[in-house]
């Protein structure tokens, strides 16, 4: 993938210069057609600003093509923003709750991924231009057709000028880790019966690549959609699968391997070399993933069965595998097929809650789980729809000539953290200013010679949207007032003090910008993600405890109610995805946030693959083995939840911002949640920690071989097994790190 970017680079301007080309060429030719050669001067300010909207203020991800697509499936909603705006005009008290509703809506709509997330601003626009006096109804005609033309031209300049090339889709990830595995279960089928080193290396890399945030956000399935959200469970099964193939223990000595599992590994490669072919969409069938879950079967049959440590351990790991491998090929397929997936009957309802829901479904849980004042898409669609009312509240009543401006400033420069917005007015400001004293002093030289506007228009909108996202938001405010300036000097006869009314403009949005990130949850997310995590960890101990009194003493054979965990991992999951773009936290947080949250991802998981089948009880001993482990653990959950929730940030140790980073894709529900909270969907255990250099086993863990006397139920061991692998989460959870966690943003 980067060596697609940089041949592309290599055969023509870059990425930020074909936008600005593209940009340019559409907003001034929408904007002399309608000016000059039809004299509408409404249409123009609409086809110009319309471009402007969608390709500047908006930052959807993508190619051109995929941004074209974006932009053509938001048109109509773009016709309907300008119509409610037209009528909403009429009152200022109107046109302000419009605001407060519009744009809680727009913002909000961040919780769908990243693509509505980076056209809200530019729909936003859309509904301040026309919300504006004069209250002019009869206009609406025309500035929907300036709206639509200019538009359709940056949908065509989008797609056919200067084409990008698009990297390797998500679907092409999944199935090269596909094929990884399929290499690793052909491997696993010989002596000695685990991978090398090589094999080991080349399922690590695969899994890597589907780390969402080593995905560019256009490739990332991140809607709300039934596809989007099979692809992404495709993606966390695929890399599960991987990890466990990397994990597997080798088989006791004496016991060939089909005695353990019969036919696991070879079952598991072939359905995942008929997935692969299914993302590619070079074959459409499902008769190995058929005859892997028949496998799966067979295997649970044989791992009731009371065993030897070693065999136990064994055994557990490869049913492991094939667990992981059912889930892959079913979310496959749902990524595929959608609908018309081909599903058995015995499919895990929990786990694929999604499959068979219709789109509108799907939207409500996503916008249901956030749907409150502890998630930060809320809190940042309640700052900023407070801000822009109270933007178009103060041009109304004081009648600011293009108080249209002030909301704009408000819409670009409010950040999520107070300290941001200040820092980001500051050089705003700055910009702005430098850029009116120039645009001041060319308006007067120029003065109503409109023909030198129309010609310097193209190169100063180039410059603006080619410096301005190189350089920072200073040079973005600069140039761009040139540019507005340029083009109100054509609309109608202007002099210098156009330039005064932009800078007052400017300070009045800024102002209320800085007011409301100081009133409305000034720092953002990082009180919240120090409030979800330790809620997070401390649903996950008594989930640990719960799950483990249910093995020792049979379990009901059926999936807990962890509800308050899903919900609590899916708060700290979304305020950690925004955090990543605030700035950072002081150097000593003594909390890894990254696993944090692979922690709750394991305890849900574990817990509920442990209590998936019911089974006789543990003997007295291993129960009590099993019981005293779980509550070292449970205690060392609830010491790191107390540790995190008491090491939130104070205001001065807020720190520079620096670059934004796009937001976290959700995961899948269970299918009687009323809200989007997270399924357990399978993710990579820690790796193992290295052995003491004294030999001796790591404190809280069952030394090699004592584990049990004689032989024991395959479940004992797979609880013995969780909860070791959750004694390394909380140790890398406590471990002193010297920011956010690690550089990959979320869990897996």
């Amino acid at each position: 993938m980067g060596a697609d970017r940089d041949a592309g680079a290599a055969r023509g301007p870059s990425g930020v210069a074909r936008r600005a080309i593209r940009t340019t060429l559409a907003a001034c030719a929408g904007f002399f057609l309608f000016l000059y050669g039809l004299d509408l001067s409404v249409a123009a300010t609409y086809a110009l600003f319309g471009v402007v909207s969608m390709a500047a203020l908006s930052h959807i991800p993508g190619t051109g093509p995929q941004r074209a697509v974006v932009i053509a499936r938001t048109t109509p909603l773009a016709w309907v923003l300008v119509t409610i705006g037209t009528y909403l005009a009429v009152h200022t008290w109107t046109a302000v709750a419009g605001m407060l509703v519009i744009g809680f809506c727009l913002a909000f709509v961040a919780v769908a991924g990243p693509r509505p997330s980076g056209a809200a601003p530019g729909l936003q626009l859309l509904y301040i231009l026309p919300c504006f006096p004069p209250y002019a109804p009869d206009t609406l005609g025309e500035r929907l057709l300036g709206t639509t033309v200019g538009l359709a031209l940056l949908i065509l300049a989008e797609f056919f000028v200067l084409p990008e090339q698009r990297g390797t889709s998500y679907r092409s990830l999944a199935a090269e880790a596909a094929d990884t595995a399929a290499r690793c279960a052909d491997e696993l089928r010989r002596a000695p019966y685990t991978l090398s080193a090589a094999g080991a290396e080349a399922a690590r890399a695969a899994g890597e690549a589907l780390r969402p945030f080593r995905v560019p956000e256009a490739e990332r399935p991140a809607g709300p959609g039934l596809k989007d959200r099979g692809l992404a469970h495709a993606g966390l099964a695929a890399r599960t699968l991987l990890n466990r193939m990397v994990n597997l223990p080798a088989p006791p000595p004496d016991r060939p391997p089909p005695e353990q599992a019969p036919g696991v590994p070879a079952a598991v490669g072939a359905a995942a070399a008929e997935s692969a072919a299914l993302l590619r969409g070079t074959g459409d069938r499902v008769d190995e993933a058929r005859a892997l879950r028949h496998v799966r079967a067979e295997a649970v049959a044989v791992d009731e069965r009371p065993a030897s440590e070693a065999l136990g351990v064994r055994r557990a790991a490869l049913l492991e595998v094939a667990d992981a491998a059912v889930a892959f090929t079913t979310a496959a397929e749902l990524a595929v097929r959608g609908l018309r997936a081909r599903l058995p009957a015995e499919i895990d309802a929990g786990r694929f809650w999604y499959a068979g829901r219709h789109a509108p479904r799907l939207w409500w849980h996503r916008l249901a789980a956030h749907a409150g004042p502890r998630s930060v898409h809320f809190q940042n669609a309640v700052r900023l729809s407070l801000a822009l009312a109270a933007a178009r509240t103060i041009a109304g009543i004081d009648s600011l000539p293009h108080g249209f401006w002030a909301m704009l400033a408000v819409l670009s420069l409010t950040r999520t953290t107070v300290s941001q917005t200040r820092a980001t007015v500051r050089v705003a400001l700055t910009g702005t200013l430098l850029g009116a004293l120039t645009a001041g002093v060319l308006l007067a030289l120029i003065g109503v010679h409109s023909t030198v506007y129309a010609i310097a228009l193209p190169f100063v909108m180039f410059v603006a949207f080619r410096v301005g996202p190189v350089r920072g938001v200073g040079w973005a405010q600069g140039m761009f007032t040139l540019v507005v300036s340029f083009v109100f000097a054509q609309l109608a006869p202007v002099t210098w003090q156009l330039a005064e009314v932009r800078i007052l403009d400017v300070v009045i949005g800024s102002l209320i910008g800085v007011v409301f990130g100081l009133l409305a949850w000034p720092r953002g997310a990082q009180v919240e993600l120090h409030r979800a995590v330790a809620l997070l960890l401390a649903e996950a101990a008594d989930t640990v405890g719960s799950t483990a009194a249910a093995v020792a003493v049979g379990g009901p054979g059926r999936p807990p109610d962890d509800t308050a965990l899903q919900r609590a991992l899916q708060l700290a999951e979304s305020a950690f995805a925004q955090r990543l773009s605030e700035p950072r936290a002081p150097v000593g947080t003594p909390a890894d946030w990254q696993a944090a949250l692979m922690t709750g991802h394991h305890v849900l998981w574990g817990s509920r693959r442990l209590l998936a089948r019911g089974g006789p009880p543990l003997e007295p001993a291993q129960q009590t083995r099993l019981r005293d482990r779980a509550t070292r653990v449970a205690t060392g959950l609830r010491a790191a939840s107390a540790l995190t929730a008491n090491t939130a940030p104070r205001p001065h140790e807020d720190r520079p911002p620096h670059e934004d980073s796009p937001p976290h894709p959700d995961r899948p529900p269970r299918a009687d949640l009323p809200v989007d909270t997270p399924q357990p969907a399978p993710v990579d255990p820690p790796p193992a920690p290295a052995p003491p250099a004294d030999g001796l086993p790591a404190p809280g863990r069952e030394p090699p071989g004592g584990a049990a006397d004689g032989v024991a139920l395959p479940r004992f061991y797979a609880g013995l097994a969780w909860l070791d692998s959750l004694t390394t989460d909380i140790e890398r959870v406590t471990a002193p790190t010297g920011g956010s966690g690690g550089p990959d943003g979320v869990a897996p």
